[in-house]
């Protein structure tokens, strides 16, 4: 399955402007990012998409490929679409956070096995278990609640499922619960399709887009890891990745 990695990156953030040219350790977010991708054995090529000048000169001064995008879209996702209409060959596009500096390469070969695998299924992306109550109730950390084929049923940024007539202190001991990792692997097609589709009422109550593929009868395959992730989403989340150089 030829397979197309995008990194969608834009320089404005409402919580951290500028994010992915911050410098971590002496690189660069975004060249770590787009370094960690490359090491990805399941991936033909990988581009960082971005509408910034700035991201754009920097990709290319470290050697990597980068396409310039439309200012005016929504999420990733829609960059991903535009940067997948000019690869007719690619039959899978994986989209790739480009906030999470230590993205593990075997991540992204589960998630293009997981949808080359299940031919039932056009999207696929990751689950890990959560064990800590404060990932359970942070409406920052989206959970998701899915059936024994392992095709999502459900995300929330609230604790799902709710475990009636158990104290919240006791959640995590008695109940099961996944973090949703946020690496989604399309079928072209799909991509080009969930992109066109209007918003819809679960999307916007909740923020989270693929409620709206959810709702339109996208059907889409968790893959389990026991790898966490580390996301930077303000520039105190910068503390997270200390541990990875001590």
């Amino acid at each position: 399955m030829q397979t197309l990695g995008i990194i969608p990156s834009r320089f404005a953030s409402t919580r951290f402007p500028g994010k992915p040219l911050v410098e971590i350790d002496g690189q660069s977010m975004i060249q770590r990012v787009y370094t960690q991708a490359c090491k990805a054995k399941s991936l033909a090529k990988v581009i960082v998409a971005t509408d910034d000048e700035r991201i754009f000169n920097h990709v290319q001064s470290f050697g990597g490929q980068v396409m310039m995008t439309l200012m005016h879209h929504q999420s990733g996702t829609d960059r991903c679409a535009e940067v997948a209409m000019n690869f007719q060959d690619m039959e899978a596009i994986i989209n790739i956070q480009g906030d999470e500096p230590f993205i593990n390469p075997s991540q992204i070969d589960q998630v293009v096995q997981h949808l080359q695998q299940n031919k039932a299924i056009n999207i696929a992306t990751l689950a890990k278990r959560i064990t800590d109550s404060t990932q359970l109730f942070s409406p920052n950390i989206v959970k998701v609640v899915f059936n024994q084929s392992n095709v999502a049923q459900y995300f929330s940024r609230n604790a799902i499922p709710f475990l009636r007539g158990v104290e919240q202190s006791d959640w995590i001991s008695k109940g099961v619960f996944y973090k949703h990792i946020g690496l989604y692997a399309y079928r072209r097609q799909t991509l080009l399709k969930i992109t066109q589709l209007p918003l819809s009422l679960l999307e916007k109550t909740e923020s989270l887009e693929q409620l709206r593929w959810l709702d339109n009868g996208y059907q889409i395959g968790i893959g389990l890891t026991e790898i966490e992730t580390v996301g930077i989403d303000s520039p105190e989340d910068l503390d997270k990745v200390r541990p990875y150089f001590l």
